[in-house]
């Protein structure tokens, strides 16, 4: 029996039609009302049987199923008392949407959690829902991460919550404790749970199944132990039971408790309560920060936003505990439970009221810079199912951990599964944007280069300068988004670089090289190379100046008008399409047909020379007989300009 309902719901009696029936009802009702559920089940579903149906009744077999975690019961229940009525209380349609999930209808799940949600407005159980409509998507991609499987020490009983001890791995479970006294908890029919320990090998794999601590061991549940590294001390969840007491709440109820022992001689001793417990309300389930300097921990004590909620308290250095706090931004209205903390400062943690498949499902989320918790992931499958998946705990340096379910095709009502976890989660992409400025002829770094920052719509969003080193960071933005960066210094040509940003977390480089505008102008050398001017372009079998060409052959103009010594010599080529004859020809009209422009704007005909090479330059393979593209042609239709003299 996993202790993970940890919050009592008491329900009034009701009164039927007919003696016997309202006497068998008063029996159930009180079955119920002491959380007998497998008699107050068998009670009710007899009255049901026999016709005897009204609202309260539904509600009481349907909350018998639920609280104790078979769903798929739960849901028939549920759905003959909405057949009946929708006029209930907003937490049914919560409970229904649940149960809707383990049986796989998660359109009418999802619906009922739109109405819950209308119904209770700040619930976040009902925001979540309404805000993640996509969230089986996301499940999804989260989805594969695990290879899982039977751990190899289940029973016909309930095995579940596993800690990792020394060379081995403790456990609760319900299995026959070979006493002669074999107590039964009539809420689940099934045996309390004690610690047992499996041997664990480097591959996972965990072998025998003895009782383990004796000492630790009662007549009452004991659950769900936290180790810390030397091995010496231990946290457990165990009934509101020690030195032979037994402590109760108002309504005569034994809690849960978190108890600490420590291991002296080979044997576990001062087995004591926590400060922060009370017989009021529930405190279970405990598990140890990485430094061991945190407890976390699962209650309903005042404070908890939802029915039960992830809790975290100081262990000072001589041993004593701080106030316990609500860990935010993970806790809703559901049921948060079975924290686990790992050495990457993750926190693993079950939950209904997150969105999931179905019941309790597993979640993980990260430690944020500032202390927070603040996006919550489901781990998908396998690990979580439409039924209750919880109390996973893994090794980081193996990627090798157990959790526990009661999914259907297990040994037991609750079973242990090993996993071995193939790939990590991926939570938000966190990018930022940074590079280094450099001149582009001598490579030397650019200091107090002005770099401004565009989304894909050149809408300014940052101005910074780069550091002595050359480097810039604009700190974070958006992953998969366009953004174009604007470089600006002082005798050198601005220049605007387009970039992606990646859509994994990390850094996204973008080295700016920046050219000198002032250059130098060697005999020899192509205009078009020397200047950064496009190469000019001509239609098929044309030697008209288009008019895209005659922006790149009016900065030739403005270069020769600059510089009034210089001489050029106007090439032309053509592509390898019709006869060498023919493009040797074309060519030379082309050659001619640019110097002829230059001089009508002005530029003395023996500063220019031109000449046609046909197809006998090539720029690409695009020769006679070979198959190419449009676009490969006409990087062969080209003009160059170079320069004879100064």
């Amino acid at each position: 029996m996993k202790i993970k309902y940890i919050y009592i719901a008491l329900f009034s009696c009701i009164a039927l039609n007919g003696y016997a029936q309202k006497a068998g009802e008063r029996k159930a009702d009180k079955n119920y009302d002491k959380f007998a559920y497998i008699d107050a089940i068998k009670t009710y579903e007899r009255i049901a049987e026999k016709g005897y149906k009204n609202p309260d009744m539904l509600q009481k077999i349907g909350n018998a199923y639920y609280f104790n975690a078979d769903l798929v019961n739960a849901e028939k229940w549920y759905s003959e008392l909405f057949a009946m009525t929708d006029q209930v209380d907003a937490e049914y349609y919560f409970r229904y949407a649940q149960s809707l999930k383990a049986v796989g209808n998660y359109t009418k799940a999802d619906e009922m959690m739109v109405k819950f949600n209308k119904m209770t407005e700040a619930d976040t159980r009902g925001v979540l829902a309404v805000n993640n409509k996509d969230y089986r998507d996301v499940i999804k991609k989260n989805s594969g991460r695990y290879k899982l499987e039977d751990a190899g020490i289940n029973t016909e009983y309930s095995d579940y919550g596993t800690a990792f001890y020394m060379d081995k791995v403790v456990f609760a479970s319900a299995r026959d404790t070979g006493n002669f006294s074999k107590r039964k908890h009539t809420w689940t029919d099934q045996y309390f749970s004690n610690f047992y320990s499996s041997t664990l090998s480097s591959e996972g794999a965990l072998t025998g199944a003895d009782k383990f601590a004796k000492n630790l061991n009662t007549r009452f549940h004991e659950s769900t132990p936290a180790f810390t590294r030397d091995g010496k001390t231990v946290y457990f969840t165990r009934n509101n039971f020690n030195n032979g007491k037994k402590g109760k709440d108002a309504n005569k109820v034994t809690l849960l408790k978190i108890y600490k022992a420590t291991l002296v001689n080979e044997q576990w001793t001062d087995i004591t309560e926590l400060p922060f417990n009370s017989d009021s309300y529930q405190v279970a389930h405990p598990a140890l920060s990485a430094d061991e300097k945190t407890l976390y921990f699962a209650s309903d004590m005042p404070g908890t936003k939802g029915l039960s909620d992830i809790f975290k308290v100081e262990i000072k250095e001589d041993g004593s505990f701080g106030a316990p706090v609500n860990v935010e931004g993970i806790n809703t209205e559901g049921r948060e439970t079975f924290p686990f903390i790992t050495s990457d400062n993750e926190i693993y943690f079950a939950s209904d009221g997150h969105p999931g498949l179905g019941g309790l499902d597993i979640f993980i989320s990260k430690l944020e810079k500032d202390g927070t918790y603040k996006q919550v992931l489901n781990v998908g499958e396998p690990a979580n199912t439409p039924h209750d998946d919880f109390a996973l705990i893994i090794n980081k340096s193996n990627k090798r951990g157990f959790l526990s379910s009661n999914r259907p095709g297990g040994a037991g009502s609750d079973d242990i599964y090993k996993f071995l976890e193939t790939k990590e989660i991926q939570f938000k992409c966190e990018q930022v944007l940074v590079g280094v400025v450099t001149d582009a002829e001598t490579g030397a770094v650019l200091a107090n280069t002005k770099l401004t920052l565009f989304d894909d719509k050149f809408t300014k969003l940052k101005e910074i300068t780069s550091g002595e080193d050359g480097r810039y960071d604009f700190g974070e933005v958006e992953c998969e988004k366009k953004y174009y960066v604007r470089a600006e210094k002082e005798k050198y040509t601005t220049k605007e670089s387009a970039v992606i940003i990646g859509k994994e977390s990390g850094k996204t480089e973008l080295p700016i090289e920046l050219e000198s505008a002032i250059k130098k102008i060697p005999v020899g050398g192509d205009l078009a190379d020397v200047f950064g001017i496009n190469l000019i372009y001509f239609d098929l079998d044309k030697w008209n100046i288009r008019p895209d060409a005659a922006i790149d052959i009016a900065k030739i103009l403005d270069v020769l008008n600059e510089y009034p010594t210089m001489k050029i010599d106007i090439r032309s080529h053509t592509d390898s399409r019709q006869t060498h004859r023919y493009n040797e020809i074309l060519s030379d009209k082309r050659a001619k047909s640019t110097r002829d422009w230059l001089i009508k704007k002005g530029i003395a005909p023996e500063r220019l020379t031109a000449k046609g090479y046909g197809e006998t330059q090539l720029v690409n393979k695009c020769a006679d007989g070979v198959e190419c593209t449009e676009a490969e042609h006409q990087l062969n239709r080209r003009s160059q300009f170079i320069i004879t003299a100064l």
